[in-house]
């Protein structure tokens, strides 16, 4: 029985117990208040409550501020730090290697947006069964505040002083949806309410479940009139659902409708609990729907939190490639390397 110093693993048929400290990390070195420190509290919280392994996790990251986090939570895990915008090759790697592995990408919005974003993209396109976390705060706060990808259209970084931004930001909910990513969602990391439910979900799916999570930059974005800033998210919000976490239901999925729950299966069995409050002619389960919703709410200057959009039937990238059940790092190396007879036989055949 688990003390409440201690969490209760299930894993592989067997159960343990870890000490909390487990899923804790390294003391964070991020600016005091920045939003990337309550998003790893969160994760952290998310990650004990549905019980993840940390000896069969593995986090990876790119550059910037975000790709520090991996330092900050499960101690005990396997991490990987990549090259600026490469990590979701790294972490395509590690999951076809080892298939038994959860795999939990930390991104910011300049490794994801800008130079790494045709590896998101492909990362979306196979599905790959990874937690794809974007810490998105519009700027390079790592090196002193120049505009990313997704900084807004007008923006002035640095407390509204120097450059002008001209370039209209991407949308990287939007993107994820069109690339074919299986759970799409956005939240605000000073939302633990709703941040919480969309992370147990998330690590609960299998394929990619990207959360793009609005992070101020207390040191160079968060002036007043920046949608990247703690008061302006806080003031412009607009929350499509109330979200819970029920894992293991034995219900049936049900269409949403406005004023009613609405839960959606996940491939584990877990599901996640919805209630419609507005725009209630959208379903998450509609591609089309959710793309127009995002365009729409940019449209009206809106903040919208919530899942946007989730496809549970859709095999994941490591099981499209029909590999044997044994994770490719474990087999023997008679079963890896080909016989002579074999290697004669294609041979012939070139």
């Amino acid at each position: 029985m688990a003390t409440e110093a201690t969490i209760l693993i299930e894993s592989n048929g067997h159960s343990f117990s870890l000490p909390a400290l487990a899923f804790q990390g390294l003391p964070s070195t991020l600016c005091k208040g920045c939003g990337h420190n309550s998003i790893t509290s969160y994760l952290t919280e998310a990650c004990k409550a549905v019980g993840v392994n940390p000896y069969m996790t593995v986090k990876f990251s790119g550059i910037g501020c975000s790709s520090k986090t991996p330092a900050y939570f499960l101690q005990y895990s396997h991490g990987f730090n990549a090259l600026h915008g490469r990590m979701p090759s790294v972490a395509t790697g590690a999951a076809v290697a080892n298939r038994k592995l959860l795999n939990i990408g930390i991104s910011g919005d300049g490794d994801t947006a800008n130079i790494g974003m045709g590896q998101f993209k492909h990362a979306c396109r196979r599905n790959l069964p990874l937690l794809y976390l974007i810490e998105n705060n519009g700027c390079y706060g790592l090196t002193k505040g120049q505009f990313s990808a997704t900084a807004d259209l007008h923006a002035h970084l640095r407390r509204e002083t120097g450059e002008e931004n001209t370039i209209p930001p991407f949308d990287l909910c939007l993107e994820a949806i069109m690339g074919g990513a299986t759970f799409v969602a956005r939240s605000f990391a000073g939302d633990k309410k709703q941040l919480v439910p969309l992370l147990k979900a998330a690590l609960k799916h299998r394929g990619l479940s990207v959360l793009d999570i609005i992070s101020p930059c207390v040191t160079f974005n968060d002036f007043a009139s920046s949608t990247k800033s703690w008061d302006w998210a806080k003031a412009h919000e607009e929350p499509l659902q109330d979200i819970g976490f029920v894992p293991r239901l034995a219900e049936i999925e049900v269409e949403q409708k406005a004023g009613e729950t609405t839960r959606v299966q996940l491939h584990d069995g877990s599901w996640i609990v919805l209630r419609a409050l507005r725009h209630d002619e959208h379903k998450v389960t509609d591609r089309g729907s959710a793309a127009r919703l995002l365009i729409e709410s940019q449209d009206r200057a809106e903040f919208l939190t919530g899942l946007l959009y989730v496809a549970p039937d859709r095999a994941d990238f490591v099981t499209q490639q029909n590999m044997v059940d044994t994770p490719l790092a474990l087999l023997p190396d008679e079963a890896l390397r080909p016989s002579r007879e074999t290697l004669e036989k294609i041979m012939e055949t070139i």
